[in-house]
């Protein structure tokens, strides 16, 4: 018998799940914008999960961004027999664990590359414009021509977030 929380997933009206309300995990407006899009890219991929009485686990954010989408009732799992304490540690399990993630970064640009030049709009699948800009900046620091030489101070501020400590940059002003 395998340990499923749950065994089948059914629909539930929104308005009948209650948030967690000392769940720990925030959403800006912004996130919940990109949890809609993606929810109207690819359709509803991942139910939320909810105790007994109707309680959510996980899930918080797409509960957010349906009813920002105006949905009246979304896929739910339910999961049985679990403890308080249970439930209170996965709602922050569910999110640190995917956070203590990684990515290949090669790997992660070749597919970036990949969406560019299908005409895929990347801004769907989550990062900033700030972060696709570090991500795919080929390291090119050749020197510019003469005529290049004084404009660098007339050109715009190009803000990057260092994806591990959040803290933004001017590109133009790295040595």
């Amino acid at each position: 018998m395998k340990n499923w929380p749950a065994k089948k997933i059914e629909t539930k009206q929104i308005d009948a799940l209650v948030p967690y309300a000392r769940n720990s995990r925030t959403h800006s407006d912004e996130q919940v914008a990109q949890i809609a899009a993606s929810m109207k890219e690819w359709g509803w991929t991942n139910p939320v999960l909810i105790d007994e009485d109707g309680q959510i686990i996980a899930g918080h954010g797409r509960i957010l961004a349906a009813r920002k989408l105006g949905y009246d009732e979304v896929p739910c799992m339910v999961a049985e027999g679990w403890t308080d304490a249970q439930k209170r540690a996965y709602v922050i399990a569910d999110n640190k664990l995917a956070l203590n993630a990684d990515w290949d970064s090669d790997l992660l640009k070749l597919e970036i590359e990949q969406m560019n030049q299908s005409g895929f709009d990347v801004e769907k699948i989550g990062f900033s414009g700030s972060e696709l800009d570090l991500l795919m900046f080929d390291g090119n620091f050749e020197p510019g021509s003469e005529s290049d030489q004084g404009k660098l101070d007339e050109l715009e501020p190009k803000w990057c977030t260092c994806p591990h400590c959040k803290k933004e940059f001017d590109l133009r002003e790295q040595s």
